[in-house]
């Protein structure tokens, strides 16, 4: 059976400290969709690790780790996160069914950026996932036939309003291509048979929920579906093989990019949670807008995903708050909304307050949280209606209160 790790804000809840302390359990991590644009920060035995590509189970080495079909893969990235953990052979697989992201995808990402800025990493992610629709699209497979892979990138850069040399592109593959080919596999057949054999899975899934291509905040989302439904197209088993599916949260609430985020503070309490929390991202180090945790957004994603359970992270952060607000509710032009709307422009959030507390860092039991904590926990859990299993208290993979 595979169990499902998602995110159910905007992405940045802390997954990869889940999959990280989860991992050690199963014999697959797969990571389903993405690519270098998002990444997990882990810190094990005082060492930060950022993760972009590679799956969080590598940290464990009894652990497979699979770059499935749903990924977007930049080969010099690739390579170069390889290289920090030296020859992983046997432990490492890259879909052949997954896209590739060529140098001109960069190019033309920057180009529609500068047109129209939604808030993008600029790594070429959208015309990746914009090829692979197309029916243009290249794939790691396509590797192992260099003459007609290039002949394809040929066509492809024909039909492009961009100046790049095909000999730029030719050497990119002639250094990249030999240095991942060992790793290319038949992913979803291995998935399948591992699966057969009763081996546990972990799917791993980037950015968060409310990023999702079809169900996020629409056009302020990334390229992919990051909701549990894009695990199985994402990695090839099919929902019979899905169990337990672990939304991840943080006890407030972040956001990269531009687009609405109702629960945004634009001033001291925003600026707080920000330099408390070190709110700026693994892969660009932008500063992430911070604000409350919004049980609406978090209650739509976790019916979107089928939540069994959640994660609650960075609970720690709000140490020494005096009051912490909730939204629980949204408005429009003086009308309460009962349902989600299609878009959060012009939203206005309703806050129930809650009383603050002093120190939660790094408790590991939830009696040894403060009453206040433990008091705002439960409600997080009855507003969004599924039981919070797990609770982060600091960065360290061992501080985590079970439930």
């Amino acid at each position: 059976m595979a169990d499902v790790v998602v995110g159910v804000q905007w992405g940045d809840e802390g997954k990869g400290k889940i999959v990280d302390r989860l991992a050690q359990d199963y014999d697959f991590v797969v990571r389903f969709q993405g690519g270098h644009n998002a990444g997990h920060t882990i810190v094990a035995s005082d060492r930060t690790y950022a993760l972009h590509l590679i799956p969080s189970g590598v940290l464990y080495p009894q652990c497979q780790n699979i770059i499935a079909n749903g990924m977007v893969v930049a080969l010099d990235a690739l390579a170069q996160e390889i290289a920090l953990f030296g020859d992983l052979k046997g432990r490492l697989f890259v879909s052949e069914r997954a896209h590739l992201i060529l140098p001109y995808h960069q190019i033309l990402e920057s180009d529609q950026e500068a047109k129209s800025a939604i808030g993008t990493t600029r790594k070429g992610i959208g015309p990746a996932y914009q090829d692979k629709i197309g029916r243009v699209g290249l794939r790691v497979g396509d590797l192992r036939h260099p003459h007609l892979l290039k002949e394809k990138i040929a066509q492809n850069l024909a039909h492009m309003r961009i100046k790049m040399q095909m000999r730029t592109l030719t050497d990119y593959l002639d250094t990249y291509a030999p240095q991942i080919l060992p790793y290319v596999a038949d992913t979803t057949s291995m998935l399948w048979e591992e699966t057969q054999k009763g081996k546990r899975i972990l799917l791993e899934g980037a950015q968060g929920s409310m990023l999702d291509v079809d169900f996020g905040t629409y056009p302020f989302v990334t390229s992919s579906n990051t909701i549990s439904a894009g695990a199985c197209s994402g990695s090839g088993l099919s929902v019979k093989d899905i169990k337990e599916v672990i939304g991840v949260a943080k006890a407030y609430c972040t956001r990269v990019g531009n687009g609405p985020f109702p629960s945004e503070e634009k001033g001291v309490i925003g600026e707080w949670l920000r330099q408390r929390g070190h709110e700026f991202g693994t892969t660009t180090q932008r500063a992430r807008r911070c604000g409350y945790f919004d049980a609406i957004a978090v209650r739509y994603a976790c019916r979107l995903n089928g939540c069994t359970q959640l994660a609650l992270m960075k609970l720690d952060v709000l140490d020494g708050l005096e009051e912490i607000l909730v939204c629980v509710g949204y408005s429009r032009g003086g009308e309460v909304l009962k349902h989600m709307p299609d878009s959060l422009q012009d939203i206005q959030p309703i806050y129930k307050s809650f009383e603050g507390w002093k120190c939660s860092a790094h408790a590991r039991a939830f009696a040894n949280l403060p009453k206040t904590a433990q008091i705002y926990i439960n409600a997080l859990e009855e507003l969004v209606g599924v039981n919070i299993r797990a609770i982060s208290t600091s960065p360290k993979r061992e501080e985590m209160i079970l439930r």
